[in-house]
């Protein structure tokens, strides 16, 4: 497992066995406690009552992208269905009040986590939920109308890297998943924008860590951790980049790699998700070893109120929380 050790993660022996349910569910309380009365959540939760004392709240509410993803922890998690059912009435809200033309779903700016994972953190993470949910007619059309938007605005080299953000490859790897998890529901997808992601992503990986480490503020491990969950989605994937993805997984036995900035932030958070994704699909014992590691980390981080924060970049409890929540349910179908 890891154990923190002021700003380091060091690997101790793996004991980790049982499954978390308790802090699990304890993070899924948490979220629908902290829910606002508009069905959204922001930076620390949807209310000014949820607010750290020593954390600014973001002044400008609730919006899409915590809130997705804390939707999208509630139903990995066993969360109760009307919380899901107000935050997906929020997102479709936005959806369907912005222009058809340009890349972003939300008239809201500036948010943390669109400070560090780019601007339109908030489209990527809506199309990932709405593929979660029920394809009501309703749900179908705002899903296809964010699929054109990012679609439109894939960047020359097969990315989303657009627009400033502190780690934008993440960005990249939440807009393909969002893609490639609409197309699975039987959403209309452009074939040739998910083979040019799929593209970006090989070239990445073969360039190595240096390369990687340009892409996303010098961090090594956020742009491996992406290049590793698009380059292992089918089992085809996985036999045509079976050399690449030996060489990603081999790095997670450096703990200099697996810290990633050095502290804990969000970013760490969302990569180790994209890690676990990865290794759960190819299984073995790269999958059970990095299994036990990162759920005895995460069960020796969490706070006694049930969330998570992070200590640099993305601090905020609401996408720190779902993202350890998503990990911590990685083997489990959503409910």
């Amino acid at each position: 497992m890891f154990k923190m050790l002021g700003c380091s993660l060091l690997f101790v022996g793996l004991t980790f066995s049982a499954p978390p349910d308790d802090a699990v569910q304890k993070g899924v309380r948490w979220l629908v406690s902290s829910q606002g009365a508009d069905g959204g959540w922001g930076q620390d939760g949807g209310g000014s009552s949820t607010v750290r004392a020593n954390q600014r709240m973001e002044s400008m509410g609730n919006d899409v992208a915590n809130t997705s993803v804390a939707a999208l922890a509630l139903i990995r998690g066993g969360g109760p269905r009307e919380p899901v059912r107000r935050a997906v009435e929020f997102v479709l809200r936005n959806v369907e009040e912005s222009p058809e033309e340009g890349l972003a779903i939300t008239r809201v700016t500036g948010t943390q986590i669109q400070r560090k994972l780019g601007p339109y953190i908030d489209t990527f993470l809506g199309a990932m939920l709405l593929s979660e949910v029920e394809q009501t007619p309703r749900v179908k059309a705002a899903l296809q109308k964010c699929v054109r938007k990012i679609e439109r605005n894939q960047q020359r080299d097969g990315s989303w890297n657009v627009s400033g953000g502190w780690a934008p490859v993440l960005g990249t790897s939440i807009a393909s998943q969002g893609l490639f998890r609409a197309k699975e529901k039987g959403i209309r997808v452009d074939q040739a924008v998910l083979d040019k992601s799929k593209e970006y992503a090989a070239r990445s990986a073969k360039a190595g860590p240096a390369a990687a480490s340009a892409e996303s503020a010098g961090v090594s491990l956020y742009a491996r951790a992406q290049e590793l969950e698009q380059l292992s989605r089918s089992s085809a994937d996985r036999r045509e980049n079976r050399d690449e993805i030996r060489a990603i997984t081999a790095q997670l036995g450096d703990p200099r790699f697996v810290r990633g900035y050095g502290s804990m932030g969000g970013e760490e958070f969302f990569s180790y998700l994209n890690i676990s994704d990865s290794l759960q699909r190819t299984g073995g014992e790269d999958w059970l070893k990095w299994n036990r590691q990162i759920k005895e980390t995460l069960l020796k981080l969490q706070n006694e109120d049930g969330t998570w924060a992070g200590h640099h970049c993305i601090t905020g409890r609401v996408a720190v929380t779902s993202a350890a929540v998503l990990t911590l349910t990685v083997d489990r179908k959503p409910s």
